[in-house]
């Protein structure tokens, strides 16, 4: 039962780096990623539908995304919702698709992009340690419990504290990465 604890606030972690990564992906960095998409949800039929259920999207050059829907009553829909999103883009409607220029980065705009980043790096770090914090109350708790005794607990807790370390620094590592990417002319 121990074990499969310790197995279970491992995956917790890499849950919570994998969530931040996917967060990283969905800043701009002044190249046409189809993620940049990916929280872009679109009114279809009366319910939030993420845009890559709805149509074919990709990325025909570096500075251009290409959004086919595959219903295309659903154009205008997916239109005003690519205006209403974050992502600071204009969408182009020809009839059948619609075209995103990503334009080139201002210094200033690639600051902010750098302070959303480091925003999503603090809430998955955040995260890391809620998941440290349950799992060290879990193990006093079966301490306090007699399941365990207060060596195993103190190894635990030390084997959860080394595992956060881990986690969060591969979140600073995917920081460092995507804000270079950012940062990068």
């Amino acid at each position: 039962m121990k074990l499969a604890d310790l197995t279970d606030i491992e995956i917790a972690m890499q849950n919570a780096v994998d969530a931040t990564k996917r967060a990283f992906n969905t800043i701009r960095t002044g190249r046409a990623s189809t993620s940049l998409l990916d929280k872009v949800m679109v009114d279809y039929y009366g319910s939030p539908t993420p845009l890559k259920s709805l149509a074919n999207i990709s990325t025909p050059d570096a500075s251009t995304l290409m959004i086919q829907p595959f219903d295309p009553s659903a154009l205008t829909n997916i239109e005003r919702s690519i205006s209403m999103s974050d992502i600071g883009l204009v969408p182009n409607n020809d009839g059948k698709l619609i075209r995103l220029n990503i334009p080139p980065l201002t210094s200033e705009r690639r600051q902010e992009f750098v302070k959303v980043a480091n925003k999503y790096a603090e809430e998955g770090r955040v995260s890391v340690r809620n998941v440290r914090r349950d799992g060290i109350d879990l193990f006093r708790k079966q301490e306090k419990d007699s399941e365990i005794s207060k060596d195993e607990s103190r190894d635990f807790q030390d084997e959860v504290q080394a595992l956060t370390d881990q986690y969060v620094a591969q979140i600073d590592a995917a920081f460092k990465a995507k804000e270079e990417d950012i940062m990068t002319v």
